[in-house]
């Protein structure tokens, strides 16, 4: 990655942590929408919560409780769900502010991928696991 493109990047980051640490800015973007889109907005952020600390409990639980399966194997996919929970976590933020700033201005709700990748990331990880306890021994 070149220099000037690293820095456009940082630059990117920087600015949207502070979305994320300054709610006071969200509240600049726009008029105060009726309570019932940001509460409901809010909702769906802590539903994303949930669902990271599922996956952070579920891969604690695989590395504790599926001693059957070979370390390795379980080492894997204990990491994959905790990094999919924090992820999820990381995009449960992001995705309440981009979606509070929109309902703010009056613009389209943001695309999301996200929903997608974790339903295809939980289904692979679930393949996975069928596929080690069928794996004859």
């Amino acid at each position: 990655m070149s220099c000037p493109r690293l820095i456009r990047v940082i630059g990117r980051v920087r600015e949207t942590l502070r979305w994320w640490f300054a709610p006071q800015r969200v509240r600049e973007e726009g008029p105060t929408p009726d309570y019932r889109f940001s509460l409901a907005n809010e909702r769906t952020f802590l539903a994303w919560l949930r669902t990271a600390l599922a996956l952070l409990a579920g891969g604690i639980a695989v590395q504790q409780f599926l001693t059957e399966l070979p370390w390795a194997l379980r080492t894997t996919v204990a990491l994959l769900l905790v990094a999919g929970g924090a992820l999820c976590a990381v995009r449960a933020v992001d995705h309440w502010v981009r979606t509070e700033r929109a309902i703010r201005r009056g613009d389209d709700l943001p695309l999301n991928r996200f929903p997608a990748l974790l339903s295809v990331g939980t289904v692979l990880i679930a393949l996975l696991i069928i596929g080690a306890l069928l794996w004859p021994r």
